[in-house]
């Protein structure tokens, strides 16, 4: 659906490749992270679960970093993790502010047993496109993403 504001031209296409940006990336992820909640699963539960499945135990304001979720958001999902017995923390020793949090046994089994999965339907959403696309299409996504970051360095 285009947009209905009647803007000057420059307006009206931000506003309607903002618009498709949106429900293309809704419509995607929704299509991609159905099977969660098959494991009572939800996105950002998933995200902690393969970020530490990949790059090992962190401190838990690292994995909001990772996921992109705010500190209150993350301890709310750590806490859901934790009392499922999939996910522990530990206070750093070296910096008693810090928590540490880790996979627990079954949280590793659980995570590497849906990831495959999980990257075969992100491979298959993603078919639509070539493999040309998919890398121009992730550099303009890179760029659009880091535009405020590029302003704050010029």
């Amino acid at each position: 659906m285009a947009t209905h504001y009647s803007g000057t031209q420059t307006e009206q296409n931000a506003l309607d490749v903002y618009i498709k940006l949106e429900r293309a990336a809704a419509a995607v992820s929704e299509r991609i992270n159905r099977h969660l909640g098959d494991h009572n699963l939800t996105i950002s539960q998933f995200g902690v679960l393969e970020a530490l499945y990949h790059l090992g135990p962190m401190h838990q304001n690292q994995l909001g970093s990772k996921i992109l979720k705010s500190g209150g958001n993350m301890t709310l999902v750590i806490d859901n993790l934790s009392k499922h017995g999939l996910v522990t923390r530990e206070r750093d020793l070296n910096d008693r502010r810090c928590i540490n949090v880790q996979l627990t046994e079954a949280g590793h089994d659980l995570i590497a047993a849906i990831f495959p999965g999980h990257v075969a339907k992100v491979t298959d959403e993603m078919s639509v496109l070539s493999a040309d696309e998919q890398r121009q299409l992730g550099d303009l996504l890179r760029r659009l993403g880091r535009q405020d970051n590029d302003q704050l360095i010029n």
